[in-house]
């Protein structure tokens, strides 16, 4: 599939995150909060790059990335007007839940999925963002022009407020100002943000990354390891991130 690069821009000049909006109606129409696209990138690079769906708006998909090697610094130079060549959109995604109040937690690059799944929840939804310090803090605009309210916290306190977002998470449930949790950024955060949503018997989504290969099941390169019940003993096996994932019910993951 193909579509129209509409915009490619750095988002913020203290960090390698640059923001795409791609004129793609028959993907956007398709594309469903929490899902990826497969982007072919030039050079020497043989695979596609992994790549998640902000958001869907009309006719145009939005994706973020940051620049982490060859693929996504190529990206960076695609043109506005040039053609993206991309396969998707991918993946089992997040799942809307009616009635219920949604807490977003986000952390890093982890945080742009999440803008597609809140948008369901109207004005039932409130994000929780941890940052590594305020330099590095963006896209809260972004987050509210969807009328999604957001709350920021950094590991250094460098915003007006020290710790993780974690810290965000455990008060606004102690409130009860949510019921439903979608989760994205480092593993550590995610599994931290499971079992607090454990211990408050809340439920929790979460979207997993892993690097991948084809992004179609076949090659198995993107695994995790998950839990399952059989005969009443838990039991492990691995799922495909790609096809079975990205996102997952956190109680599904083996954290450790």
């Amino acid at each position: 599939m193909t579509g129209k690069i509409v915009l490619n821009r750095r988002i913020i000049p203290d960090a390698h995150f640059y923001e795409m909006i791609i004129y793609a109606p028959a993907a956007a129409k398709r594309a469903m909060a929490g899902q990826f696209i497969m982007i072919k990138c030039g050079g020497d690079t043989a695979l596609r790059r992994p790549i998640s769906i902000c958001v869907a708006d009309g006719p145009t998909l939005r994706i973020c990335y940051e620049v982490r090697g060859k693929g996504t610094a190529y990206m960076t130079d695609m043109p506005e007007g040039g053609t993206l060549d991309f396969i998707g959109p991918i993946g089992n995604g997040f799942h809307y839940k009616p009635n219920r109040r949604a807490l977003l937690v986000g952390g890093g690059i982890g945080i742009y999925p999440l803008i597609s799944i809140g948008v369901k929840y109207k004005k039932a939804v409130s994000a929780l963002l941890g940052f590594r310090s305020a330099s590095l803090i963006h896209y809260i605009d972004v987050f509210k022009s969807y009328g999604i309210p957001a709350d920021v916290i950094t590991d250094d306190g460098s915003s007006g407020r020290r710790g993780f977002v974690t810290e965000l998470l455990r008060e606004s449930l102690q409130k009860g100002e949510g019921d439903m949790v979608y989760t994205c950024g480092p593993v550590q955060m995610m599994a931290a943000v499971a079992a607090i949503c454990e211990q408050f018997g809340v439920e929790c989504e979460v979207s997993m990354e892993e690097r991948m290969g084809c992004g179609v099941g076949a090659c198995t390169a993107c695994v995790c390891r998950t839990l399952f019940t059989e005969e009443g003993v838990q039991r492990e096996t691995y799922k495909r991130v790609c096809i079975d994932g990205p996102v997952f019910d956190a109680r599904e993951i083996k954290w450790k």
